[in-house]
């Protein structure tokens, strides 16, 4: 199974795993065609855990980052 068929994420599903975000920032990420692992991690990092995950062995890359980097975006 690909990628594409193995996915299709709501706005809605995308909005409970990384929280209230605006409609731009939620179309930006749903065309990175992420996975809910990439999603996960990456809201967990926005939430300040990611020295927990790093520790664990855990580091962000490939799509998680980008989905990171599209929700800290405003935080600069």
């Amino acid at each position: 199974m690909s990628r594409e068929q193995a996915l299709l994420i709501s706005p809605a599903e995308l909005k409970a795993i990384v929280g209230d975000i605006d409609d731009a920032k939620v179309i930006e990420i749903l065309e990175l065609k992420p996975t809910y692992a990439d999603l996960e991690l990456a809201a967990a990092w926005a939430t300040g855990n990611g020295d927990v995950l790093a520790k664990e062995g855990r580091p962000i890359a490939g799509t998680a980052a980008a989905i990171l980097e599209i929700l800290t975006a405003d935080d600069e």
